[in-house]
């Protein structure tokens, strides 16, 4: 009768060689299954990276500052909105004020954004109503931008065409410089538009008052809802008939 243990003693090296070589492949097999599926999620990237550049989806990098939870550069696709970056900011802060913004404008690379707090604003809106050019809102190295907003640096506000959506629901002043009198019984929209005060509803209003009356003097402007002694103050050097 055959004697396991001998056969297994007399064998024994064979053995041991025959586990190590079939230790050698399973290790093999399964180190080449994880650089196959590591190949595989790199190619699956790349097509990602393939499909967003034929689908014309670019990257960006926007730089939000002031009351948010984590002020700090994200990258973004450039077809999200301004909203998109505070919510990756983390949110607002208890003491954001964002009557100025408009959030669902689309970002772009090398954006700044500055969200003020309510003291900055209040303070800003204090200006506002005592002079045609209020101080700006200065917190960070100014970058020069057409926008007129507390502070030119600030990307993130509603530009001049657009309407706010303050407490008092006014258009945004224009602060800029004005070198061309404006003719009222002329002019453009996008003219009127130049105008301090004057927004989409008043610029149209223009348009249909001298469309039926025409402006006899600049005072006429006042027969407009909305421009009163205050604002005519403002225009009244910009303006002529």
């Amino acid at each position: 009768m055959i004697n396991l243990k001998e056969i297994i003693k007399k064998y024994l090296n064979y053995i041991l060689i025959v586990i190590i070589v079939l230790l050698i492949i399973i290790i093999g097999f399964l180190y080449s299954n994880s650089v196959t599926n590591k190949v595989e999620k790199e190619e699956i990237k790349e097509d990602i990276k393939e499909v967003e550049k034929d689908n014309g989806i670019k990257r960006v990098y926007v730089d939000i500052k002031g009351e948010v939870i984590n002020p700090d550069v994200y990258e973004l696709n450039e077809d999200e909105r301004i909203i998109d970056v505070i919510k990756k900011a983390g949110g607002l802060t208890e003491k954001a004020n964002i009557n100025y913004l408009n959030l669902s404008k689309k970002v772009k690379d090398e954006m700044v954004i500055i969200i003020y707090s309510d003291d900055e604003i209040k303070e800003y809106e204090k200006n506002l109503k005592e002079s045609s050019k209020p101080k700006e809102i200065i917190k960070y190295e100014i970058i020069e931008k057409e926008i007129p907003c507390p502070n030119i640096s600030n990307e993130a506000c509603i530009n001049k065409k657009e309407e706010s959506s303050d407490i008092n629901n006014e258009e945004i002043i224009d602060n800029e410089d004005k070198t061309t009198l404006i003719n009222l019984n002329t002019a453009s929209k996008e003219e009127l538009l130049t105008l301090t005060g004057i927004g989409e509803s008043k610029a149209e209003q223009i348009i249909d008052y001298r469309n039926n009356n025409k402006f006899k003097t600049i005072e006429d402007i006042k027969n407009i809802k909305g421009i009163g002694d205050s604002l005519f103050e403002k225009i009244k050097d910009s303006i002529t008939v």
